[in-house]
């Protein structure tokens, strides 16, 4: 199977969004990397979440500590063939054949794909790009030097895989809390403590941890970014030591560990009073990545869900001409097809500002509304992750719980989107947040309000149901900007939930206004189903034209 051959969506996207001489050489690279994802590195992926999980070996034959991450041959291929795509390089350098560089467009399409088969291994690939940008933007020319070229590797030079450390045990998600200590050493840091749940460990050649320096002050404001080499210079480990691996539910491709430095050699990178607003730029980039998986899983999710409802027979008739099915494999498409193209309009935002040297009130207001898609759109990309994998599983049945399907793979794998890069919770206060500093709510719904007021005539009724949600959403923030701190939290994700629809709704507008029939019939389902739930003859009497025209028109 072709990943990429397979999704005519994909494709109109990128042809959307990327100028002609760009999009004819992603087209070709990723042809031969839908291929990749749908056959071998998801043969290896299979492997790896089986009988292929990292391990840690602890000490060699003398007892000496060597926290040595073993894994298995098959995904250390995968790493080489999916870095030398540039999947992180070509962000940052030019490519070859085009002489310019790249974008975060033609990335995040690659991981798309990846994620079908492999979102464990997206997440090294995730962390590499939060290095990469990190060590670009802010290091010195010394530090950049040392480790971006390798970070950057598509095969020329040693690879480096990068890792961001934040977590430890005191402080979860209360970064603030965090202890690990940096003490100036001549040109470099000591860093001494523990890093608690440390994805990549062991793999990685450089790591971005967050630690206090003598002297600093309590809470965020006290951290400072380094740059941690993994081994120095003669092969030895960095005063690095791994405690134990964790047992995770899913994404086991990736080695997450208990991670302790002691006098471990690092660099300090921009800005030493600067780390956490540092590491919270990346951490933006890594949501969107983390939306890029859940959008992955939930097309893998459709896909088997869809095959199995042509190849299976159940009381004399093909899974694929019962209305229920029908209805739920249509549900399932609109959704996903609207939210693949609401994020990758996010990442023609983002790939804007990232490239974006004018700097001014104009430049802040764009940052502060991408912030705010990022936010809504990892939590509600999260979430349905989890939905469409259990909507597969339920339409495969007793299969759906056997192993020998991806299927409850792709539910272990989706579980942690929820958690990772925020959950739902801590996405909601980074919605208050930027509500209270920047008004983007105000923004959002100008935004939203001109797109109503727009010469759309043909979609009059969409834009009516759009103008009463916005409405109900200008009311619940007006509400909260007066409300106590906690009404506030109450109402944060409930705000986010109203705000999603409304972007999706705007963009399966526009999605229709520049498509076909099909694209007409997609967004009249998915007003239907967002906003108006009750049911009516015309629903049901239409169900099967609609499929027709949605589905099997795009089933290969």
């Amino acid at each position: 199977m072709n990943f990429y051959q397979n999704d005519p969506v994909l494709k109109k996207i990128l042809k959307t969004h990327l100028d002609s001489r760009m999009f004819n050489w992603a087209d070709k690279q990723l042809e031969s990397f839908g291929e990749m994802c749908g056959t071998v590195i998801d043969e290896r992926a299979k492997h790896t979440d089986r009988e292929g999980q990292p391990k840690l070996v602890k000490y060699n034959q003398f007892g000496e500590d060597i926290s040595h991450i073993w894994v298995n041959e098959g995904y250390k291929q995968t790493v080489r063939e999916t870095y030398q795509t540039g999947i992180v390089g070509y962000v940052h350098k030019k490519i070859p054949e085009l002489n310019t560089k790249g974008n975060y467009m033609y990335s995040y399409a690659q991981g798309y794909l990846l994620s079908q088969s492999e979102p464990g291994f997206y997440c090294p690939v995730t962390l590499s790009m939060a290095t990469a940008l990190l060590l670009e933007k802010y290091a010195n020319e010394d530090v950049k030097e040392r480790f971006l070229p390798h970070v950057l590797s598509t095969g020329e030079t040693e690879l480096y895989e990068g890792a961001t450390f934040l977590t430890e045990r005191q402080g979860g998600s209360d970064v603030g809390a965090n202890e690990v200590a940096a003490v100036k050493n001549g040109d470099h840091y000591l860093i001494s403590g523990e890093k608690y749940f440390a994805s990549n460990a062991g793999v990685c050649g450089v790591a971005m941890v967050l630690a206090r320096g003598d002297g600093s002050s309590s809470g965020t404001k006290g951290l400072s970014l380094f740059a941690v080499p993994w081994r120095l210079e003669g092969g030895e480990l960095n005063g690095i030591s791994i405690r134990r691996l964790k047992d995770k539910l899913g994404v086991r491709a990736v080695p997450s560990a208990e991670v302790e430095f002691t006098n471990a050699k690092a660099y300090l990178v921009g800005d030493e009073s600067k780390g956490i607003y540092y590491m919270m730029e990346a951490l933006n980039l890594s949501r969107i990545c983390n939306a890029v998986a859940s959008i992955g899983i939930m097309r893998r999710a459709y896909q088997e869900a869809l095959r199995y409802a042509f190849k299976r027979e159940a009381f004399k008739k093909q899974l694929i001409d019962y209305p229920m099915v029908q209805e739920s494999l249509l549900a399932l498409c609109v959704k996903h097809e609207i939210e693949t193209v609401a994020i990758f309009d996010l990442i023609k935002e983002y790939d804007l500002l990232m490239n974006d040297d004018q700097k001014d009130q104009k430049d802040h207001e764009q940052a502060a509304y991408v912030r705010l898609l990022i936010a809504i759109l990892k939590k509600e990309t999260a979430e349905q992750a989890i939905h469409f994998s259990h909507e597969a599983i339920e339409l495969l049945g007793g299969n759906g719980y056997i192993e020998d399907f991806v299927t409850p793979k792709l539910l272990r794998d989706a579980q942690v989107l929820t958690v990772w890069e925020g959950t739902a919770n801590i996405l909601g206060l980074e919605l208050l947040r930027l509500m209270k500093k920047t008004h983007v709510h105000k923004q959002f719904s100008k935004r939203i309000k001109a797109f109503v007021e727009s010469d759309l005539k043909q979609f009059e009724q969409e834009k009516e149901i759009l103008s009463k949600e916005l409405h109900a959403l200008n009311r619940m923030t007006t509400y909260i900007e007066r409300a106590d701190e906690e009404t506030q939290t109450y109402y944060a994700k409930k705000i986010a939930v109203k705000m999603v629809g409304i972007f999706e709704a705007k963009t399966a507008i526009q999605w229709a206004n520049n498509g076909s029939e099909r694209e007409r019939v997609l967004l009249k389902r998915y007003m239907q189903q967002t906003f108006q739930h009750d049911c009516s003859f015309e629903d049901a009497a239409s169900l099967k034209e609609d499929f027709d025209k949605v589905v099997l028109q795009h089933a290969y």
